[in-house]
């Protein structure tokens, strides 16, 4: 009897996620629609959303930057291990973890 519950209590859930899952793509779809051009006719061009960039990629003056923000460089097991301990032994708590002990 717990197993025919069970079975239709996760079914109802399923296809209740499937149905928003599938009005979701549909708010999507109709939200990222691309109108045509109606200044040819006459009429008012509806209004389009404007691309504005990030602040971070923007230089002083305002203009986009074309450089790498992030450079990742690769680092061995040894020198990121020492770093960690350099880290650890510079840092103000170690002397209380250590007068506990």
């Amino acid at each position: 009897m717990f197993h025919f519950l069970f079975i239709l209590a996760f079914g109802t859930i399923a296809t209740i996620a499937a149905i928003n899952l599938v009005r979701s793509f549909m708010m999507l779809s109709s939200e990222t629609r691309v109108y045509p051009n109606f200044q040819s006719n006459g009429s008012p061009q509806p209004p389009r959303p404007k691309f504005t960039p990030h602040p971070e990629m923007l230089d002083d003056a305002g203009r986009p930057i074309s450089e790498p923000l992030l450079v990742v460089r690769s680092l061995d097991v040894e020198d990121a291990r020492q770093r960690l301990d350099n880290l650890y032994n510079a840092s103000p708590s170690k002397d209380d973890v250590d007068g506990d002990a």
